[in-house]
């Protein structure tokens, strides 16, 4: 232990001008269904002539968003409480059901407080969440969120994802100039290269057209509109497992927990003041089958013996009764096509790996940039200016969603058991690394938590932890075969990071003041 704390001291050498970022300014000073069904039934004006929807505002509609989902109901609000005229087009507007967007990290939540949504937090039996527990071999470490400079009310939250979706699609509904409707949207209507809006199919089977000079699309991960909007290299690294577990206490409370297990990590937190979702990380595209019994035999067998004894009759419990739910985990790196009268935003536009639960976070300090770009605005009718001048979304939202990520994509791989020797060192001096406490733990955590969103200081929080995993091989006798497996540690670390920066777009990510778009201003 004393050389690895002699270790500690020689990384924090490296890491010590962090400590000057964290100063900077990041304070901040839901029911189901019954309303917003009827504001539903407030049908759109329909033409028999031609079949075009206007939506019901006298002037007509400033923006179409498609879908009503976490973004998609967060950014009806915002440009509706900025005076837009929006009509959201929903597939489906009963409550969700999901095993995913549960966990909103502290970052998000001070958006949410931004955007004047933090309200649908209530009456939800949502939870705070305080940080992390992270469990390995038997041992555990607790890594606390670095709050200690913000209000008290902050703190990440976890919660049914239907209840909180509901929450905020009923307070955007609430809204007079915003108009949400039950429909799927078939096509994207282009002219001229630039999209005049979408045609939908109705509830009621009726096709019909809605015109807006921007649409913006946040249908999801499944999203069948952004092909013609972006470059969709859509990666499925693994799936997940969720269960619901009740009537038990996680070891450490109000603290997500993550199991280093074998193969895969397995994630617990809560979701209400007596449910915590249990999800387990199958890698590949395909999972034990539910229906022969299989997934019963590999969760009994595989997951339940590697997971924290205070939570073993509860996991077999939630087994025997059934309830057992699948999601492909699928990762996307932004890669848009700037077109004039449309924009992509939320999974439809960009996703991670949701190990670290980064996707709300991402998805709602998008919409504060955007919201903030169109404000100047009052007229949105120039598609071809506003599409340039809102190339530099693509710019200012980097920080944030580069940082979380690469973030998501690297603490994925590094947790994944592996035979590779260097792999085992580099996940074993990941655990270790964070154990230390201090800016050991607190740095990576309020990187995760998008407290702490620069892309630097994880490139060299992730570097620490290899040279840590290399120091840790050399002392306190070096040997040939040790310095082989730590070179390939350091080998291993950049393989790891590089390219999931290089998707991510290395002067976007870095040197955004570089791009010119980052000075774009309003069109007149």
């Amino acid at each position: 232990m004393i050389y690895q704390w002699v270790l500690g001291g020689i990384v924090a050498s490296l890491l010590g001008f962090l400590l000057l970022d964290r100063s900077r300014g990041k304070r901040v000073k839901s029911r189901a269904g019954g309303h917003l069904m009827e504001k539903m039934k407030d049908e759109c004006v329909k033409s028999s002539a031609n079949g075009e929807c206007c939506s019901g505002f006298g002037g007509g509609t400033d923006v179409i968003v498609v879908g009503a989902g976490v973004a998609g109901s967060a950014l009806a609000h915002t440009l509706g409480k900025d005076g837009r005229r929006v009509h959201v087009i929903e597939r489906d507007l009963s409550q969700p059901d999901r095993i995913v967007g549960e966990l909103l990290q502290p970052g998000g939540y001070l958006k949410l407080i931004e955007l004047g949504l933090e309200d649908c937090l209530n009456e939800i039996d949502a939870q705070r969440v305080l940080g992390y527990a992270l469990y390995k071999d038997g041992k555990n470490a607790r890594l606390s969120y670095p709050l200690e400079q913000f209000h008290s009310d902050v703190a990440g939250r976890s919660f049914h994802n239907g209840r909180f979706v509901q929450r905020m699609r009923e307070k955007a509904a609430s809204l007079p100039n915003v108009k949400m409707e039950q429909g799927t949207v078939t096509s994207l209507i282009e002219e001229k290269g630039s999209i005049k809006g979408v045609q939908y199919r109705t509830k009621a089977g009726e096709e019909l057209k809605a015109y807006a000079p921007l649409t913006i699309v946040c249908d999801g991960c499944f999203s069948n509109l952004r092909r013609s909007l972006c470059n969709p290299k859509v990666d499925v690294p693994s799936c997940f497992v969720g269960l619901v577990l009740e009537n038990c206490q996680l070891p450490h409370a109000n603290h997500g927990h993550v199991v280093l297990a074998d193969p895969s990590p397995i994630l617990f937190y809560p979701i209400s003041s007596n449910e915590i979702r249990c999800l387990v990380d199958v890698p590949g595209q395909k999972v034990p089958s539910i229906a022969n019994g299989e997934m019963a035999r590999y969760l009994k067998t595989v997951v339940a013996p590697q997971i924290p004894p205070e939570l073993h009759n509860a996991f077999i419990s939630a087994i025997d009764k059934g309830n057992v739910k699948t999601m492909p985990n699928r990762s996307m790196p932004a890669s848009p096509y700037p077109t004039p009268g449309a924009l992509l935003m939320g999974d439809a536009f960009n996703m991670r790996h949701p190990l670290t639960g980064g996707g709300m976070t991402v998805a709602l300090s998008d919409i504060v940039v955007l919201r903030d770009l169109l404000k100047p605005l009052h007229n949105l009718n120039d598609a071809a200016a506003l599409c340039k001048y809102l190339e530099a979304f693509y710019t200012l939202r980097k920080p944030v969603a580069s940082t979380i990520n690469t973030l998501a994509g690297a603490l994925y791989k590094v947790f994944c058991a592996s035979p590779d020797q260097a792999r085992k060192e580099m996940r074993e001096a990941c655990f270790d690394y964070l154990s230390l406490g201090g800016i050991f733990s607190n740095g990576p955590i309020a990187l995760l938590s998008g407290l702490n969103p620069r892309p630097l200081s994880l490139v060299l929080h992730f570097f620490a932890v290899a040279v840590y995993g290399v120091g840790r091989l050399l002392l306190p006798f070096p040997s040939p075969k040790r310095m082989w497996i730590g070179a390939r540690l350091i080998s291993g670390a950049s393989g790891i990071i590089f390219p999931i920066i290089k998707a991510e777009g290395v002067r976007q990510m870095f040197f955004p003041a570089t791009v010119p778009a980052y000075y774009r201003g309003p069109p007149n």
